[in-house]
């Protein structure tokens, strides 16, 4: 038991230390020799959990989906409404990917050209199926306009959060995302919220922005 957990420690960290480097520095940019040394482990630790480095790269997509989903079924459990759940959806993802360097990795590889494993969808793909069944949850409680075009919005939602934090990974601190995310939603509560629940909506995407920015 204590060998598989040390076994267990050590592909987390050499995880984590891959992450890091695809973040900061692209995984074109990133060797298998600068992930042992981040990680400080041996080459044979490392070819121990993963036989090359697009394995790490599917790692953490994987990590990045299995994330999504989780804050999903957490927020889809505590009985808030579709659009509320959406909300903290992308405001979970948002903090996370502000304190963890896997998620941001992962973003970095779902946007320069790694493509996922069967069964596992593309990060986008998956994201736009959660995204679109809450938008049809919202148009079914009146918080969205009855006459949207779910799917376009939901392309659309999904291309400016993703969008959102690409730009800003390279123009400005990764702290700067909840605001970002905050200013995503003000404009789409404006446009697709009537006007009798818009108030509730925006009251939330600032509270939100709040509970979730670095101190």
């Amino acid at each position: 038991m204590a060998r598989q957990l040390r076994a267990e420690q050590t592909r987390a960290t050499i995880i984590t230390a891959a992450a890091d480097l695809f973040d900061r520095h692209g995984y074109e940019s990133t060797s298998l020799s600068d992930i042992v040394e981040h990680a400080h482990v041996t080459k044979g630790a490392l070819y121990f959990h993963f036989a090359a480095k697009e394995d790490l790269a599917q790692a953490i997509l994987e990590i990045q989906s299995e994330t999504c989903r989780r804050l999903a079924r957490e927020t889809d459990s505590r009985g808030h409404s579709s659009l509320e759940a959406l909300m903290r959806l992308t405001f979970g993802v948002t903090r996370l990917s502000v304190e963890d360097p896997v998620l941001r990795a992962g973003l970095r590889l779902a946007t320069g050209g790694i493509r996922a494993r069967p069964p596992m969808q593309h990060p986008f793909a998956e994201l736009m199926d959660i995204v679109t069944a809450r938008l049809v949850g919202a148009v079914k409680e009146s918080d969205l306009h009855p006459d949207i075009d779910v799917d376009s919005v939901a392309h659309s939602l999904v291309c400016f959060f993703v969008g959102t934090r690409v730009v800003g990974r390279s123009r400005e601190p990764v702290a700067r995302q909840p605001r970002r995310t905050a200013e995503m939603w003000q404009i789409l509560i404006r446009g697709l919220v009537p006007v009798t629940r818009r108030a509730r909506y925006l009251s939330l995407a600032a509270r939100l922005e709040r509970e979730i920015a670095p101190v």
